[in-house]
């Protein structure tokens, strides 16, 4: 069974390598040699305001996700709210329907009640509908999306 464990700046190369899956799968996207360090920027300016969560079958990395948490503005007699968004769950193919993304999941769900955030929420694919589903995740009646222009 997968272990689930916080990631953090050393563990830059997995979370690069499971990125670099997931890019390629998801959009056929071929080598770029620029990416790692664009990574690591990416990650050092956005470590203080999320947590990333590695899935680990023995030494090799097989999953990740983070949760980005949103602190709202505060105003007279109201206390800034703070909401979650779920990001980048990723589960290797070969790894896939042997509960490592319930685990990953349920980690981001654990540290989401800790923090006692409003809501969290995630941009689904189409193929991930179904498992979020299952875990409690509904339609968002709340929240308005303006797409960037073309």
């Amino acid at each position: 069974m997968a272990v689930i464990r916080v990631a953090g700046a050393g563990d830059l190369v997995a979370l690069t390598e499971l990125r670099v899956a997931w890019t390629s799968e998801r959009h056929g996207v071929g080598p770029d040699a620029t990416f790692a360090g664009r990574f690591a920027a990416w990650f050092a300016a956005e470590a203080n305001q999320r947590t990333f969560w590695l899935a680990l079958d023995g030494d090799r990395a097989i999953g990740m996700t983070n949760l980005l948490t949103f602190l709202r503005m505060p105003g007279p007699g109201i206390d800034a709210g703070r909401w979650g968004y779920l990001g980048n769950m990723f589960v290797l193919p070969e790894c896939r329907n042997a509960s490592v993304g319930h685990l990953l999941l349920a980690a981001v769900i654990a540290e989401a009640e800790a923090q006692h955030l409003e809501r969290l929420v995630l941009s689904p694919s189409e193929r991930s509908v179904p498992f979020y589903r299952s875990a409690g995740f509904g339609e968002a009646h709340q929240l308005l999306v303006r797409p960037r222009s073309t």
